[in-house]
């Protein structure tokens, strides 16, 4: 797989570039990924469906994509899935899957407040850490979050050898900002040997 947008996503520096990258990849981005044996949004709908009643309210599905989160939402039961990402490419390949209530695109600096309609879940799958959004991002949907929410994310094997993702969903669960309901490691894309740990957090 040399050469391919798998292999360019994590050398990519974060902004235009990245955007770029994502809109040229969503052509080829299902089945290459697909072929690397993608397992996370699958893991985190499993886990999501541990902690909160997939029908019981509209889900956030932040960093969408082409949609293959929600999708994974939607077959563990979702009903209403909202889709938000910078890249409209990716999101026209989302709409086509036919799971999401609506999709927004959005600016990666200057993102609408999604924490003004309720969200009783947020999810973040396979889209915070390296080759994907910063660690801004997590605070930022902490503050979209209201008390009772839960937000399921991953973070992959790169993004937690770097430390700073980990350090900061500690620093909110040591105050007591948010408690941890499901951590767990396991394949995130195998082919490429590369892992995640999927959460669950609930918003206090």
């Amino acid at each position: 797989m040399s050469g391919s947008f798998l292999d360019k996503i994590f050398t990519a520096r974060r902004g235009r570039e990245m955007r770029e990258l994502y809109d040229a990849w969503s052509h080829s981005y299902d089945e290459e990924v697909a072929g690397a044996g993608y397992a996370t949004p699958a893991r985190c709908a499993a886990a999501l469906s541990q902690h909160f009643d997939l029908s019981s309210g509209p889900i956030l599905d932040y960093g969408c994509g082409t949609g293959l989160s929600g999708q994974a939402l939607h077959d563990a039961g979702a009903t209403v899935i909202d889709g938000v990402d910078v890249s409209a490419d990716m999101l026209a390949k989302a709409d086509a899957k036919g799971v999401y209530r609506k999709l927004i695109r959005i600016q990666a600096k200057n993102p609408p407040d999604f924490g003004v309609d309720y969200y009783p879940a947020i999810t973040a799958i396979g889209s915070i850490g390296k080759g994907a959004a910063p660690i801004s991002v997590f605070d930022r949907i902490m503050g979209w979050l209201q008390p009772g929410a839960v937000f399921c994310f991953s973070f992959n094997d790169l993004a937690i050898k770097v430390g700073r993702y980990e350090s900061r969903l500690n620093e909110h669960l040591d105050t007591g900002s948010a408690s941890l309901l499901f951590r767990e490691h396991g394949p995130h894309l195998p082919a490429k040997e590369l892992g995640a740990v999927v959460y669950v957090i609930r918003k206090s």
